[in-house]
């Protein structure tokens, strides 16, 4: 199964972090690749992203929700996946590790998805944790200047791809 990892710092604490992190639904608004994201029962979400102009489908649940340090989730239908935010404590801030293991089932539709799905993962990883911080700062008043993420508008990463 391809895994994807992505590490951050995230300059607020880290309860705060896990609050927003287990808002699923508001994840629509931190990616432009993610089309819609639904709730569809107690702890499951219906999600379509879309990888290098191809809609994915997917149903989760979440399997763990663990405050402040651990969140994960599990595909029940559609493109598997499964995944876990890790949060640790350090100076100024979190700490955020991302573990992504997906597969997909048809040949040709994954040799496309891998060509492009590991940068564009990797992008979408970065740019959620970016806006997840935005929105952290934004709500507890720092960079009062500084506009929140939405839909339409990426972070900026001094270390990777942007748009």
């Amino acid at each position: 199964m391809p895994t994807i990892e992505h590490q951050a710092h995230i300059r607020a604490d880290r309860p705060d972090v896990f609050a927003l992190i287990t808002r699923v639904e508001e994840f629509v608004h931190y990616s432009e690749a993610i089309e819609t994201i639904a709730r569809v029962g107690e702890a499951r979400y219906r999600w379509v992203v879309r990888i290098a102009g191809i809609p994915l489908n997917f149903d989760v649940e979440i399997t763990e929700s663990e405050a402040p340090e651990r969140f994960s989730w599990q595909s029940l239908t559609g493109v598997q996946n499964h995944g876990t935010y890790h949060l640790t404590p350090a100076q100024g801030g979190t700490n955020i590790h991302l573990l992504l293991e997906y597969e997909l089932d048809n040949p040709l539709l994954e040799k496309t998805i891998r060509q492009a799905a590991k940068p564009l993962i990797e992008t979408l990883s970065r740019e959620i944790i970016g806006n997840v911080e935005a929105e952290l700062h934004k709500t507890s008043g720092e960079d009062a200047d500084r506009e929140g993420p939405r839909k339409g508008r990426q972070a900026r990463f001094p270390d990777g791809p942007n748009k």
